[in-house]
């Protein structure tokens, strides 16, 4: 049976980082659980949020058979209460850590942050981590503009979704970062904005999106997707030469999407937050570090991007993003 149902969420509510655009130096406003800078933990609102997303998604239909997540402490930490829960349920699920749907960090002349080791996370998610899988796609640590992270994203899904044909896996949960996920929403699709601020997919704190297959490709063989830009991705076992044939081969605008392509049916909505819709983003051009003046901090992804609030009413003072 080939992949029908994908599930994404983005993380909960988080604390905030500083990055000096001249050095590259990170510094968290609070100390993450992995030592990295720019991997903070959930706030205790975003915590809330994690376990009304979890009681959400124990009722999925179709259920979800695997769990798929950025790397990241916030991303990982929001779908713990899912997982647990599943599992006590006699569901045999795990998290599949996928850096390929990890964080946006813009282009810049020094290295960005990755997310901590298995090593490092083991210990903090005990008996969650699938300790086989491995990361279909490593994106570059010298950022990303716009289309580089749609490539990425496009790259992704498509040997993703491949992956789930092949095994039989009918539901799957991913879980993301604002940026990644709505470049995730446009791959699926195949429907990219004439402008790169368009809020067409949304991304609000814990909000969940549904999409669903339009056609399963013939053969369980997932479609091809293309690539404007010239994002850097690595795949273990392929060579920097054939990752990028396979890379510029893929098709996915004008509404063709990944896969046979996808119908959103649910876009970030929030109706089991207590609070409902908050903190939601968009972009807001391709900016990146190399444009910045130096000699500035700049608050995490925030000067990527625009925080959209939503219509949940709540306090607006948590911090961005």
């Amino acid at each position: 049976m080939p992949l029908e149902v994908i599930y994404v969420a983005r993380h909960g509510f988080r604390s905030n980082w500083l990055v000096d655009h001249s050095t590259g130096t990170y510094t968290a406003t609070l100390r993450s659980p992995t030592g990295g800078a720019a991997d903070p933990a959930l706030t205790a609102h975003g915590v809330d949020q994690a376990r009304q997303l979890g009681e959400r998604l124990l009722k999925a239909e179709p259920p979800i058979e695997r769990v798929y997540s950025s790397l990241y402490y916030r991303c990982l930490q929001t779908v713990e209460p899912f997982v647990r829960q599943a599992i006590v349920t006699d569901k045999r699920l795990s998290i599949r850590g996928e850096t390929g749907l990890g964080e946006w960090y813009g282009a810049a002349n020094f290295e960005h942050p990755v997310p901590a080791s298995h090593e490092t996370l083991r210990p903090l998610f005990p008996g969650l981590l699938d300790e086989e899988y491995r990361p279909l796609v490593t994106p570059t640590r010298m950022g990303e503009g716009v289309d580089e992270l749609h490539d990425r994203v496009a790259r992704t899904m498509n040997e993703l979704i491949a992956q789930c044909d092949r095994e039989g896996v009918r539901a799957i949960l991913l879980c993301s970062h604002a940026a990644t996920i709505i470049a995730l929403g446009r791959v699926l699709t195949g429907n990219m904005p004439e402008s790169i601020d368009t809020e067409d997919f949304r991304a609000f704190t814990c909000g969940l999106s549904v999409y669903k297959r339009r056609v399963a490709p013939a053969g369980s063989v997932s479609g091809a997707v293309e690539c404007d830009g010239d994002g850097i991705v690595t795949s273990p076992g392929a060579s920097d030469a054939d990752a990028a044939d396979r890379h510029k081969d893929l098709a996915w605008r004008g509404g063709r999407g990944v896969g046979g392509g996808w119908m959103c049916e649910l876009n970030s909505d929030c109706s089991h937050l207590s609070l409902g819709e908050e903190r939601g983003w968009r972009f807001s051009g391709d900016e990146s570090f190399l444009d910045a003046a130096s000699g500035q901090s700049m608050l995490d992804a925030g000067q990527l991007g625009v925080v959209v609030e939503g219509r949940g009413g709540g306090p607006t003072d948590r911090g961005k993003l």
